[in-house]
């Protein structure tokens, strides 16, 4: 039977993680936790905008206004799709607020209203047709996948503010 001859790539492979594997004594830790890219922030800003937006949605639809699932349900697959491309962010000792909440105030051009206003279709119809116009502000500079999600979701959003009943 003839030796088996190992290439010279799976022999500095092999050594390589065996090198590896010897000298880690646990997982890397980092001397500073990574900054977000700015498409990542744009990301998690899109999410907090659909989490507020489904919220109006599911207070409307709580008071009787059946009619509005089907948007609500556009926006939960909006914000679906929005959080695949999110990484996951890492979780320090110290973060004591959930990272669904925005840490910084709500930007000018946020669609939705201030929180305490009553929600009301007219309100709903504004922040959806505020939400469109942002969208496309949005789309410079963040990678293709990323701009094309987004504009869909604004096409979508321009649309439920035509498509939106006038009373429920």
């Amino acid at each position: 039977m003839r030796p088996r001859h190992l290439s010279r790539r799976a022999l500095l492979a092999g050594g390589a993680a065996a090198l590896a594997a010897c000298s880690s004594s646990g997982p890397p830790r980092p001397s500073a936790p990574a900054q977000d890219s700015a498409e990542t922030r744009l990301l998690r800003q899109l999410i907090a905008e659909k989490e507020r937006t489904i919220a109006l949605y599911s207070s409307l639809i709580a008071d009787g206004g059946d009619k509005l699932i089907p948007f609500r349900q556009r926006h939960q697959a909006h914000l679906a799709e929005l959080r695949k491309h999110v990484p996951p962010a890492p979780q320090s000792p110290s973060q004591s607020v959930p990272q669904s909440v925005p840490q910084s105030p709500r930007p000018s051009g946020s669609p939705s209203a201030s929180p305490s206003a009553k929600p009301s279709l007219s309100r709903l119809r504004d922040a959806e047709r505020a939400a469109a116009e942002l969208r496309t502000r949005q789309l410079a500079g963040v990678s293709p996948g990323v701009a094309q999600l987004i504009a869909s979701i604004g096409a979508c959003e321009a649309a439920h503010a035509v498509a939106l009943p006038r009373s429920l």
